[in-house]
């Protein structure tokens, strides 16, 4: 199966929507989504997120299943170094690569700055719980760092999720065994860009995902819509 994430398109984070250029991005979007073979649509509950998808869902006559769980990974802390008050990540580089623990994927959270808000370890752990319930639901049950197929066929099922840049990262360091300040704090995926986690069943029934595609911008470029530099601290490369 493939897990399809998608971020929202160029944001208006004050009013909880999309720019104008946002709204460019997802009618884009839609035309690449449009082509797919799509089991079923999950989207995060924000206004940004959910004005996204209503471009893909509309062209498609269809409907997603909106979870509170998938929003933002927003629980704030004091940035160290900063001063800012804000998401768990965007930390200075000569902050956070002398943290050791932000590099360990069982104990990232026992990192002082996480710890300081007690609720990132608790909404993690939730966070991974509901995937691996999602994943159940499309026959596929979390084993250690694998899944069990229960149908025993390698599934060609596309399950496609619009929703954050954080929380995007909080379920690939799941499902890839990755501590999420690692993915926080080394990748960029731009707004309304693309990213494919797939199985790999080289055993059988035996599944574990795989990174296909992160940050894919095709769609943009090919209509001529710059890339985005949203949450991002360079100017982006436009393929």
């Amino acid at each position: 199966m493939r897990i399809i994430f998608i971020r929202h398109g160029d944001p208006d984070y004050e009013n909880d929507t999309l720019t104008e250029k946002g709204w460019r991005e997802a009618r884009l979007l839609a035309q690449r989504v449009s082509s797919w073979e799509v089991k079923a649509f999950y989207c995060s509950p924000l206004g940004r997120a959910q004005a996204t998808a209503s471009c893909s869902l509309e062209k498609l006559h269809r409907s997603a299943v909106t979870h509170d769980w998938m929003r933002e990974f927003f629980y704030p802390i004091t940035d160290p170094t900063t001063g800012r008050f804000g998401v768990p990540w965007d930390f200075m580089p000569s902050y956070w690569t002398m943290e050791p623990l932000f590099y360990d994927k069982d104990h990232w959270h026992e990192a002082a700055i996480f710890r300081s808000n007690p609720e990132i370890r608790v909404k993690y752990d939730e966070v991974c719980t509901n995937l691996d319930n999602l994943l159940a639901e499309h026959g596929y049950l979390r084993e250690g760092g694998l899944y069990h197929n229960t149908s025993g066929v390698d599934k060609e099922d596309n399950i496609v999720i619009f929703c954050h840049l954080g929380i995007t990262f909080v379920m690939m360091s799941h499902l890839l065994g990755i501590a999420p300040p690692l993915l926080w704090q080394n990748f960029f995926i731009a707004p309304a860009s693309v990213t494919i986690l797939a199985t790999e069943e080289r055993e059988p029934g035996r599944a574990y995902f795989r990174t296909q595609a992160m940050g894919d911008t095709l769609h943009l470029q090919s209509g001529g819509e710059p890339v985005s530099q949203a949450g991002y601290f360079a100017r982006p490369f436009q393929l």
